[in-house]
């Protein structure tokens, strides 16, 4: 029986106003957060993990699953995304790196992060230099990189089908959740804000040590430590959600990880430092670098206990120890005089500071030769383990046992 117009027309404005899935809001919370995660998911495990990085393998069902979903979800070309990421590592924080907020400040990074990816996305040198290995299919030729616009229409269309004229708001989270969370306050903040496990060259930060929220990206010093690793977190207290995923894929058979960080290993002590103990530093080079901040760390306890016992002043100590460990150019200017003035005053910590940076010239030299920078290694060892400062020998003394 067919109805009346009215009829019809109350249907099909019902229809709009709720769309064909009849869900309470907070179900269409669920669902958006939902389809943002797996967006976020698809984005830390192809585009970043196995295509940037080529730290695994996926199976084609898995990788042209998250392909297709990315291209719903984000309308990015692989090979864009691929290009401006590697050369981002190739170019950190200088005037070429393509989002750095060290250059470009971390406000433009931070709220106009998508608008520095389309520009980069328009350097055709960018792309030919940086964009190799990426999927060059008859899909990916004809389709996704040929109307990359067309997947977010359909994934409006699908939004609107589903919930109606609320899909347009569920389609905007969509839209902008990558742009926000990725272009903007990983490339941001990520390089600005937050806690370093290893010194690296770049400024790199780990945001929270909970990699839950954009799939583990937030453990972003530690990816630019080991970027070839498909593993994000380093410590025990760290956690990678995208680590979790690529496990559940490795066990169906989707995924082969081919590269993960090095760990550190300790065997029997050896009389003095060799060739394979330098061998050994400069593999494991970040880890005991960190090892080494720890002892700076327990060095200047010391000194402030010290202090502390003759009525001494601490705000100056206390003011400096954060910059203590770090690379000379990573300290801010206004920190420079003030980390002089402790170090003055400190020659524990001063003799500390300035063989850390002996002991890293040891991998920065290029002109020596193997034999010479052995030698090197183990004069700098006694003269740490004959300086009197029990930081300093404990380290050298441990320094002898790292193994590759």
């Amino acid at each position: 029986m067919l109805l009346p117009d009215w009829a019809v027309l109350n249907a099909a404005i019902d229809w709009l106003g709720h769309g064909s899935w009849r869900l309470a809001w907070w179900q269409i919370v669920l669902y958006t957060l939902a389809t943002t995660h797996v967006t976020i998911a698809a984005v830390t495990i192809f585009l970043h993990r196995a295509q940037a990085h080529r730290a695994l393998d996926l199976h084609a069902i898995a990788a042209h699953g998250l392909r297709f979903w990315l291209w719903l979800g984000t309308g990015m070309v692989t090979r864009e995304w691929v290009a401006i990421h590697r050369k981002h590592h190739a170019k950190c924080e200088t005037a070429a790196d393509p989002h750095s907020p060290q250059v470009r400040g971390l406000n433009a990074v931070l709220w106009r992060g998508a608008e520095l990816y389309r520009a980069e996305a328009g350097n055709l040198e960018t792309l030919r230099k940086f964009g190799h290995g990426t999927p060059d299919d008859w899909i990916e030729r004809n389709v996704y990189s040929r109307y990359s616009g067309l997947g977010i229409g359909l994934m409006l269309i699908l939004d609107l089908a589903l919930f109606g004229a609320l899909g347009a708001a569920v389609w905007a989270v969509q839209m902008l959740w990558i742009p926000f969370w990725a272009a903007g306050v990983v490339n941001g903040l990520g390089h600005y804000w937050g806690y370093r496990n290893f010194e690296v060259p770049d400024a790199s930060t780990n945001l929270s040590p909970w990699g839950l929220i954009i799939g583990g990206e937030e453990l972003h010093n530690n990816h630019h430590t080991y970027p070839t690793s498909a593993k994000f977190s380093v410590k025990p207290y760290e956690f990678d959600m995208g680590w979790v995923y690529i496990r559940l894929l490795q066990k169906i058979g989707w995924a082969t990880v081919r590269k993960l960080p090095p760990k550190l290993q300790l065997g029997d002590l050896r009389p003095m430092a060799d060739e394979k103990t330098l061998e050994a530093l400069i593999a494991h080079r970040y880890e005991v670098m960190a090892s080494y901040a720890r002892g700076v760390r327990q060095a200047c306890k010391a000194e402030m206990a010290a202090l502390q016992a003759h009525h001494g002043d601490l705000s100056m100590l206390k003011a400096a120890r954060r910059w203590l460990h770090r690379d000379a150019q990573r300290v801010p200017a206004r920190a420079v005089p003030q980390l002089a003035l402790v170090r003055a005053a400190h020659p524990a910590l001063d003799k500390m500071l300035t063989m850390r940076e002996e002991l890293r010239q040891l991998w920065l030299n290029t002109s020596q030769s193997r034999e010479q920078l052995t030698a090197g290694l183990q004069a700098w060892c006694r003269r740490a383990e004959s300086s009197g400062i029990a930081a300093l020998r404990d380290f050298s003394i441990g320094l002898r046992a790292v193994r590759v």
